[in-house]
């Protein structure tokens, strides 16, 4: 499966809608979920910054696809 980029608001909201994260706080640009590191609040996010991301917070690429239900090109 394919990532496509995404601003850090979609990131965040899938990672709280679909993985129970909770923010905690933000300084900056930079939200500070529970448990996890901080996140960029950006327009657009590189692929690798959003696959370091979901690598800190243990999950997998494919399941985030599937349940952030974007429809990605499949490689």
């Amino acid at each position: 499966m394919k990532l496509k980029k995404l601003s850090g608001k979609e990131l965040v909201k899938i990672l709280v809608n679909k993985f129970n994260f909770i923010p905690v706080r933000q300084k900056g640009s930079h939200l500070i979920l529970k448990s996890e590191d901080g996140n960029p609040m950006h327009e657009e996010l590189k692929i690798g910054t959003i696959l370091g991301i979901l690598e800190q917070a243990g999950i997998s690429k494919r399941e985030f696809l599937e349940k952030s239900k974007k429809k990605w090109n499949i490689s």
